[in-house]
């Protein structure tokens, strides 16, 4: 059986490691790796090149030796605040009919910005608790706006990843060093009222919820024995999996429309199911747990989504059909990073 030229693109400078479980689903499903490729090289000022080469894209790397025309790009593991850097990327791929999930500009900036993630859930009417952005506000603005979300909020940037530079707020002294800390990096933020997604024991608690082609694929509870940090689990939180049968109806129904509200194919979307269920923020390019589960329930119904796609497009046959395969030959831990190779 024909199998596809599969491109994995990604950021080695990222420590999540998606990219290691993108490429084990891309060998189980067609029995042969992907072509690695560090996709900096393809961000503006980067020395990659896309030429067309008959109907096909070609990328090419002279400096790396890398000269391929892919039936396939997965382009994941792009840093938030590398990804405008990309847009050119996104459009050439557009342009030239690549088979690939990794939607447009519009869409990534959408999710990316939350600022812009806030206009869009406003505008398509998907629940979301109380915000304000904010530009270099004065203290009394910052006040101002406090006091209105009950002196209970959460700040965060614009542009953030990780729940990294993310506090709750709860008093006049926390609020001025959290504007401190904004202005002296000069990166716009936002004021959020707390959701009270606490447990009866105490944890922080929300969820994550995947969505690919606008149905749930899987979802995990976050829960976090500090309820004044993010559920985030690079800062402590643990992962409960969740069958999407299990997960209460009103956040399958919210996680499909905030997806859809920013215009991507596949998001984590991350929400509580307190106040009658409200989104916090559409992830992009979600982290993957360690573990074979999220390898099994998002990476590869991910990558077969890009070999539907692909067959859909005309490719040769479809690359392989789902197999069945013991757990134990997924990668269970974060392996090391790699060299761009072709």
């Amino acid at each position: 059986m024909s199998r596809p030229c599969i491109a994995l693109l990604a950021d080695p400078t990222s420590p999540e490691g998606c990219r290691e479980y993108l490429a084990r689903a891309v060998e189980l499903l067609t029995g042969a790796p992907p072509v690695r490729v560090d996709s900096r090289h393809f961000a503006t000022g980067g020395t990659g090149r896309g030429v067309r080469d008959g109907g096909r894209l070609r990328l090419r790397v002279p400096r790396e030796g890398i000269d391929l025309a892919p039936d396939v790009v997965v382009l994941y593991e792009i840093p938030p605040h590398r990804r405008r850097a990309y847009a050119p990327f996104q459009d050439l791929l557009e342009r030239h009919g690549a088979v690939t999930l990794a939607a447009g500009p519009d869409a990534w900036r959408a999710a990316t910005e939350k600022n812009l993630t806030v206009e869009r859930f406003r505008r398509d009417g998907v629940a979301q608790m109380e915000t304000v952005v904010l530009s270099r506000p004065s203290p009394g603005e910052t006040a101002t706006v406090f006091e209105r979300l009950g002196r209970d909020a959460w700040a965060r940037p614009v542009v953030g990843t990780g729940g990294n530079d993310t506090f709750h707020v709860t008093t006049p002294a926390a609020l001025a060093d959290a504007r401190a800390y904004y202005a002296e990096r000069g990166t716009d933020w936002m004021l959020s009222r707390d959701a009270g997604n606490v447990t009866a024991d105490g944890l922080r608690h929300q969820f994550r919820v995947f969505v690919l082609g606008g149905r749930v694929v899987h979802a995990r509870e976050h829960l976090q024995p500090d309820p004044d940090i993010p559920c985030n689990t690079c800062q402590g939180a643990t992962a409960v999996h969740i069958a999407p049968p299990d997960l209460p109806p009103r956040l399958t129904e919210l996680a499909v429309a905030a997806t859809a509200s920013v215009g991507l194919p596949f998001a984590g979307v991350d929400l509580a199911v307190e106040n009658g269920g409200v989104v916090f923020e559409v992830n992009v390019q979600p982290a993957f747990v360690d573990g074979d589960v999220e390898v099994a329930a998002v990476a590869v119904p991910y990558i077969q989504a890009h070999l539907d796609a692909w067959a859909l497009a005309g490719g040769a046959a479809r690359a392989a059909h789902r197999p069945s395969y013991p757990p134990q030959a997924v990668v269970g831990t974060r392996p090391e990073g790699f060299t761009a190779s072709a």
